[in-house]
Order: structure tokens, then C-alpha cells, then sequence
């Protein structure tokens, strides 16, 4: 059995697991996100790194962050949420720090990876993973290979242009995937709801401070499952703009498997089911040409951990 470490790092804590060549997590080690990031965020991956290793025979080292990664996975090109990590050698700094080989990949492109080795689209060689989370992010496996373009920054779904002239994204366009099919954009969607529909809203306002602000997303999908008008209007809104664009993905990479990952997959059904309706009406051909599966993920929080930890191995 051999075994790698994954360390992903998100925007609460760094996590690291040690990983078998199954996928398997052996044991996991963790430590809070630096917010200052930089050269202490640096550290702190390599203290997960070292302590992991003391137990196992660790061949490398798998990092997975948020961010645009260079081609050879040596150098952070961009870290918009990180600060102090643009155009960090990464890899240089962190050999140095562990004494193992290191690589470097983005976080969706991890999930889509982990989740095509070992969860729920295991065995299929061409998938697209969207991460449904604050934006929408995504990953693609064609004939079995992780898919990183020319440059190592393809797959930015979430920037595809879908509304012309539509909302202002955080990028600088307008119209962005991420904009209309995100976490986000379900909060905003529950919040036209509600300004249409003032009458009704008193219940769901009621599990926070009795205002829009209070309101979680986790609140709004606990009301969907109570059967809350509102709350199941807005998951259908959101999944009716994921569908359409998993729809124009599909005409262009021809999936075999869509896997639906994110915070907001917790919702299962009730974002799953109205994706299905609208990719399937937004497909081109959709009576003649075969769909692909549309599936929710199922490594949850471990799926960039796992992913890393195995690219690591390659």
C-alpha cells in the first residue's frame, strides 16, 4: 500500500489527510486558516504535511487551493481570496519545508478528480464537476484525465457568460454563470421572492431575526425540506439556471457524468431534480441525443483532499 498526504485549504482551516491509492483517508490533521495568509499559510500546510508524515511511508505531497495554478503546478498565477500567495513558487517553498515532492492544483479541479477516481462518478472517463458554493466553480475529466488547458486555468465555468449585459460579477463581466447559479445568487433569489411575495414570507423570515439579513443559506434549505413556498421556489430558480448551463457544457464536452458538488448539494432532490428538468429542455436535441447522469458528489468536504492527494501520485 502506498500512501500520499492532500492538503486543502479552505477559508476557515488547512486540512490534510494521509490518502491510500484507494482513496481511503488514513489519518487527518488540521490547523486554522491563517488570515494574514502568505508565507504563514505556507507554514502552516507544512506542519499538517509533517505531522501526517511522521506515521506513514509518504511518498508526496498534494495541495489543493482556491486560485489559478500554472502549468508544470509549481506556482499560485492567483489567489483572489489568499493574500500574499500571487505568483508564489509554492512548490519550491514547500519541498523545502517537508522534504517531499510537492504539487500544486486548484481546489475544483481537485473535487472533480476525487469525485471521478472515488465517489460519485468513479469509472467514468469524461465528467464535469460544478462546486456549487459563494461562487460556482468546476472541473473537467476527459478520456479519463484531468483537463487543465493550455495555460492550467481551464474549466472557470462559473465566468461563463450567460445573461449579455446581465448582474456585475466580481471578474469585471457581466452575465457570469456564478452570478444566477450559485450560493449566492440562491440567497438573492430567495430575497426577490420574498419582496414578491411579502404575505407569505413571515414563516421563513421567522427562523432568523425575522429579516432577510438573518436569513442562512442552511436556513433557507431546512425550510425547502418543511415544504416552505418560498424557500422551494428559490432552489428551483437556482437549479433552473444551473440546468441551462450544464446544458451548453454538455453540448460542448459531452459528459458522461455531471456531479453536483458544493455546500449547496446538502439539499440533495430539491436542487438536483429542477437541474435535471432544464438541462434536459435547454439541451440541443434532448429527444434524439443521449443526456449525461446528473448525480450529486459524495465525498462531501474530503473530495479536494483526496483529489490532491492522488494527482500527487501521478
Amino acid at each position: 500500500m502506498t500512501f500520499t498526504i492532500g492538503v486543502d485549504v479552505g477559508g476557515t482551516k488547512v486540512l490534510g489527510g494521509v490518502v491510500d491509492e484507494f482513496g481511503e483517508v488514513h489519518k487527518t490533521a488540521r490547523r486554522d486558516t491563517p488570515k494574514e495568509g502568505g508565507a504563514a499559510l505556507t507554514a502552516a500546510i507544512a506542519e499538517v504535511a509533517n505531522e501526517l508524515k511522521v506515521q506513514f511511508p509518504v511518498e508526496s505531497v498534494g495541495v489543493s487551493a482556491a486560485g489559478w495554478v500554472s502549468s508544470d503546478r509549481k506556482t499560485m498565477l492567483a489567489t483572489p481570496n489568499i493574500s500574499g500567495w500571487n505568483g508564489a513558487n509554492l512548490h519550491q517553498e514547500l519541498t523545502g519545508l517537508i522534504g517531499l515532492p510537492v504539487i500544486l492544483e486548484n481546489d475544483a479541479n481537485c473535487a472533480a478528480w476525487g469525485e471521478a477516481r472515488f465517489g460519485a462518478a468513479k469509472g467514468k472517463q469524461h465528467v464535469l464537476l460544478l462546486t456549487i458554493g459563494t461562487g460556482l466553480g468546476g472541473g473537467i475529466v476527459i478520456d479519463g484525465k484531468l483537463h487543465r488547458g493550455a495555460f492550467g486555468i481551464a474549466a472557470e465555468v462559473g465566468h461563463m457568460r450567460v445573461v449579455p449585459d446581465g448582474l456585475l460579477c466580481g471578474c469585471g463581466a457581466k452575465g457570469c454563470f456564478e452570478q444566477y447559479g450559485s450560493g449566492s445568487a440562491l440567497m438573492r433569489h430567495t430575497r426577490e421572492a420574498i419582496e414578491q411575495n411579502p404575505g407569505i414570507a413571515e414563516k421563513l423570515l421567522a427562523r432568523g431575526d425575522g429579516t432577510f439579513s438573518g436569513l442562512t443559506g442552511t436556513m433557507i434549505m431546512e425550510a425547502a425540506r418543511d415544504g416552505d413556498v418560498i424557500a422551494i421556489e428559490a432552489f428551483r430558480t437556482t437549479g433552473k439556471w444551473i440546468g441551462a448551463g450544464v446544458a451548453s457544457l454538455s453540448a460542448i464536452l459531452d459528459p458522461e457524468t455531471v456531479v453536483i458538488g458544493g455546500g449547496v448539494i446538502d439539499a440533495g432532490e430539491l436542487l438536483l431534480e429542477p437541474i435535471r428538468e432544464a438541462a434536459k429542455r435547454h439541451m440541443p436535441f434532448s429527444e434524439i441525443l443521449p443526456m449525461p447522469e446528473i448525480v450529486g458528489a459524495t465525498l462531501g468536504n474530503q473530495a479536494g483532499l483526496v483529489g490532491v492527494a492522488d494527482l500527487a501520485r501521478l
